[in-house]
């Protein structure tokens, strides 16, 4: 028995270990110090830019955020690792811009889903969200208004690009602001009244049915799987049946309290989805920045090819090119180009002009800053 018990602590350990919160106290203080004092300084700013009329309506700068960041990163001396500074600083620095104005998010919901994920991930807990039912109706609230930014996915590593989300840009004078990468991980979930040995359907979006394939038949080859609209209905229509389990992520979980029953069942450990903030504002160069365009052009032999090249010539990295089907006439197609680089740098301008008197129409989605976490 004795072997089993912890050994008795000494009173100089004792000594140590309040030493050591005692020590720990302190810093904690000296924090909540420091955020208080950046708190105040954020309002300061805030009152100069509403007496001045600078930065009106522009609160929120991506640029700004985007290098306060990396700078964190840089300077991280551990032992917490980069990105997990970053998640700090990322919710005082939201904290913080609420003070001078609250900053209001649609996403595509319900709530639950891993947009909603990348939104709080984006612009932290202070933000105030809403969540939209389609894509056009988190750019239809961004036009009309009634919200500062959207978030909406645009691809997947393993399923491909968001077709709805492009093509609803084709039709909007919207502007990308932002991005964040989001490792997807997905999760089996159960209710309290779940009967875990007679699990009998699963319920998820398709692309997470697809997703989980691998590991479905493995583990519950029997199963019917059903799919649904998001991963949050799903986990809302296990709340109430005792053979049914869900695949969601932990935020799902943690909306609907739901148990996880197994964690990370993905086929590929490397599953991630990328999402584009959108808004009504320019963004500045932040030093590491995309820029994505939108590219109509003639059908005519080569057409690809002379769109491409003039990207080669100034050596302009291109990051992603999509093809969609033109609404202007049968088998014309447009060409999503994503590539590294501002706007206003002078390789990208340069290859962008050189396209422009090729094309037929090039429209500038947006430059932004690459996403930091």
């Amino acid at each position: 028995m004795s072997d089993k018990n912890p050994p008795p602590e000494s009173a100089s350990d004792k000594e140590a270990l309040s030493q050591l919160r005692d020590q720990i106290d302190g810093i904690d203080r000296r924090i909540g110090e420091l955020i208080s004092e950046r708190a105040r300084c954020a309002q300061q700013v805030a009152e100069v830019k509403q007496s001045s009329n600078i930065g009106v309506g522009t609160f929120y700068r991506p640029e700004r955020e985007a290098q306060v960041l990396r700078n964190i990163m840089e300077k991280n001396a551990g032992p917490l690792t980069d990105e997990e500074m970053a998640r700090l600083f990322r919710e005082i620095m939201s904290a913080c811009l609420a003070l001078e104005k609250p900053i209001k998010v649609a996403y595509l919901g319900p709530e639950g889903t891993f947009t909603q994920q990348a939104c709080l991930k984006h612009f932290g807990q202070s933000a105030v969200t809403k969540a939209m039912a389609f894509i056009d109706e988190v750019f239809r609230e961004v036009e009309a208004g009634s919200v500062n930014f959207g978030v909406v996915p645009v691809e997947n590593s393993t399923e491909g690009v968001v077709n709805h989300t492009l093509d609803n840009f084709m039709f909007s004078n919207l502007k990308i602001c932002g991005e964040v990468e989001l490792r997807i991980h997905q999760n089996l979930m159960i209710s309290e009244v779940t009967n875990v040995g007679a699990i009998s359907r699963i319920y998820s979006h398709p692309q997470s049915l697809a997703q989980c394939r691998k590991w479905l038949d493995a583990n519950y080859p029997n199963a019917e799987r059903v799919a649904v609209s998001s991963n949050a209905e799903a986990a809302k229509r296990v709340k109430g049946e005792w053979n049914s389990a869900a695949i969601a992520g932990e935020l799902a979980a943690q909306r609907y309290e739901l148990q996880i029953l197994a964690e990370k069942i993905e086929d590929r450990p490397d599953n991630s989805t990328r999402f584009l903030i959108i808004g009504t504002q320019e963004v500045p160069a932040s030093g590491k920045d995309k820029t994505s365009i939108v590219v109509s052009m003639r059908n005519e032999p080569g057409a690809l090819h002379n769109l491409l090249q003039p990207f080669r010539e100034h050596n302009v990295d291109l990051t992603r090119v999509e093809t969609r089907p033109s609404q202007s006439g049968v088998w014309n197609y447009v060409f999503f180009i994503d590539m590294n680089g501002h706007q206003s740098d002078d390789t990208v301008a340069a290859a962008m002009e050189e396209v422009s008197s090729r094309a037929s129409e090039v429209k500038v989605l947006g430059s932004y800053p690459c996403a930091v976490l």
